[in-house]
């Protein structure tokens, strides 16, 4: 077995087998690569050997290229999910993956914009556009970040059966999990109208958000959207399409959801992932507090 078949395996089975996006696939398969080539370790026998020490060792020398603790941390879960496949293959799947500590990871808080800082993005990105319909179809992909909290792949996964849009959506996001999410007038008003305007025809099994040439929408373009719309505003860099997200989370804790009903929503796999809101909003409050408070005040 060669050190191409090793990885076409390991690709395949990311994304058939564990239903991976195209980005973790290429990301893990990135990692194994480098492993391999720098372990010398180029089938599925001698992976499943690999000791703690060689992989720690690997990972000390990916530091010294200049990796940071995020990625670090990334890399090796890619590797030690790369070595338990090994084992598997090779019959060894008792041993399981390696023992591994990874560098610790501070968190940090989402960064919400307000709802009027949201709505005028989606509007300016709207104005911004050098076509109609391509600024109908950015404010409408931002306003089903904002407004039912899609991630961006999410948002741009639909295609031609899920319009016109009803008061609901199904939508399918990380681990093939699918969830219900409410659409509110807006957004359904935002998606009609780009439907409208659309030069393209809208097919039942085709994306529903096409680029300028006609194929499916890319993530970079919104983002660069976005980015524009965040200058003209002048919002900090934290302002981008997946903190429309963020935002859309905190302002219905603010309002008063629960957090196992947000969970469903956002379509979190633990509760943990949705309990960072309350910090958030928590440091919303306090804001607003030392903005308001006269003794807070520099006046």
């Amino acid at each position: 077995m060669s050190k191409a078949d090793v990885l076409e395996d390991w690709g395949n089975h990311l994304a058939q087998g564990r239903r991976r996006s195209p980005h973790t696939v290429r990301a893990y398969l990135a990692a194994a690569r480098l492993l391999i080539e720098r372990t010398g370790a180029a089938n599925w026998a001698s992976l499943a050997q690999l000791n703690t020490a060689q992989l720690r060792g690997h990972l000390a020398s990916r530091r010294q290229d200049g990796l940071s603790n995020a990625s670090t941390a990334r890399e090796l879960s890619a590797i030690k999910s790369f070595v338990k496949f090994a084992r598997e293959q090779a019959g060894l799947a008792e041993e399981g993956a390696p023992r591994l500590r990874g560098p610790r990871i501070k968190k940090g808080l989402p960064r919400p914009v307000t709802p009027d800082d949201a709505t005028n993005i989606a509007d300016l990105v709207e104005g911004m556009a050098q076509d109609d319909w391509v600024g109908a179809r950015d404010r409408a992909v931002l306003l089903l970040l904002y407004g039912a909290g899609l991630r961006i792949a999410e948002a741009l996964s639909l295609n031609g059966n899920d319009v016109p849009l009803g008061e609901t959506l199904a939508v399918t996001g990380k681990g093939n999990k699918q969830r219900i999410v409410p659409i509110i007038p807006a957004v359904r008003e935002a998606v009609a109208q780009y439907a409208a305007l659309s030069p393209w025809p809208i097919e039942p099994d085709k994306s529903l958000f096409r680029g300028v040439k006609g194929g499916p929408l890319s993530p970079g373009m919104v983002q660069k959207a976005m980015a524009r719309a965040r200058i003209a505003l002048g919002l900090p860099a934290t302002a981008t399409p997946h903190a429309l997200r963020h935002s859309f989370a905190t302002h219905l804790l603010g309002a008063g959801a629960d957090l196992r009903s947000l969970q469903e929503l956002l379509g979190h796999a633990s509760l943990g992932s949705t309990q960072i809101y309350t910090k958030v909003d928590a440091a919303t409050l306090l804001d607003t507090y030392r903005g308001a408070h006269p003794r807070e005040r520099d006046d």
